[in-house]
């Protein structure tokens, strides 16, 4: 699915944990080729980590040094990113932005099986109330490359995997370059 000068383009994955941006994301890399990029695997094999939040019990994100570690993999294209926070990857990074939104009733019986506390359930179940993913993914990137995907179901999956693959086919289809003969 490769553009011009065989560059591919890069996809972002976002929405609040528990909507299914990793199942997405490594499917849509089965099926397309392109490199699915965990941004939580990332830190963690980097240690891209400023602290431990008890309050959580989980990493706080050294969001500078995963921009470091990833830039130049980013920029060379053919990226699936995966991360619930979109408001700190460059701009340049993202050729669209897909923010998955799950009804809350799915969200928290995902959430509860993950184990959450109280607190963190609550707090994610109230973020996707409010929208806050998607708000923040329309004030980081330009309002035409920002879609909102349903993902209750594996329908949905199915219908979402169907939808971005069409994507790629146009963009690959509007960034080849034409040839002379």
């Amino acid at each position: 699915m490769a553009g011009k000068n065989g560059k591919l383009p890069n996809i972002l994955i976002t929405g609040t944990p528990g909507v299914g941006k990793s199942l997405l994301a490594e499917k849509l890399s089965q099926i397309s080729g392109m490199k699915w990029v965990n941004i939580g695997q990332v830190a963690e094999a980097n240690n891209c980590y400023e602290e431990f939040d008890e309050e959580y019990q989980c990493h706080v994100l050294d969001e500078d040094k995963v921009i470091d570690v990833l830039d130049e993999q980013i920029t060379a294209g053919g990226n699936i990113v995966d991360y619930h926070g979109s408001d700190f990857f460059p701009k340049r990074w993202f050729d669209i932005v897909f923010v998955l939104r799950t009804d809350t009733e799915h969200l928290y019986e995902r959430l509860s099986e993950r184990g959450y506390s109280s607190k963190k359930l609550d707090d994610n179940i109230q973020c996707e109330i409010f929208q806050m993913m998607l708000e923040e993914a329309k004030n980081s990137y330009d309002e035409d490359i920002v879609h909102e995907l349903r993902s209750n179901t594996m329908e949905d999956l199915e219908e979402n995997v169907k939808k971005i693959v069409e994507w790629l086919k146009s963009w690959q289809c509007n960034h080849t370059e034409m040839r002379t003969t």
